[in-house]
């Protein structure tokens, strides 16, 4: 059985985009991760070590896309899934990464998935 942990709405400040002038001032990102995990072990011990730490997680991936600077959202995103996929009790994950204030009245997002 696989259960779900997700992150939702993380809001980093990067250096991003394909267009000129998108990397010099830091833009704001929101990243939402789902990860498929078991967490039978969890559910009973009430022990963080058997579950996937969320404030590790979030830190992580402050980093990943704070720290970096890409041209595509999709790099972004595979960053992010090397990431959560390093630990390896995550059988899947699924990554979402928008870029709210590009367009106006639109927000452009990518989603990259990938399992074990």
């Amino acid at each position: 059985m696989t259960d779900t942990i997700e992150l939702r709405s993380i809001r980093v400040f990067a250096r991003h985009g394909a267009n000129a002038g998108e990397r010099d001032v830091p833009q704001p990102f929101d990243v939402d991760v789902t990860l498929a995990v078991d967490l039978r072990a969890a559910r009973t011990s009430d022990v963080l070590a058997d579950t996937i730490d969320y404030d590790a997680l979030h830190s992580g991936i402050m980093r990943v896309v704070a720290t970096t600077s890409y041209a595509l959202l999709e790099r972004i995103g595979q960053d992010v899934l090397d990431l959560v996929l390093a630990d390896k009790r995550v059988q899947s994950a699924e990554v979402r990464i928008a870029k709210p204030g590009l367009l106006a009245g639109a927000t452009p997002a990518v989603t990259v998935r990938q399992a074990r």
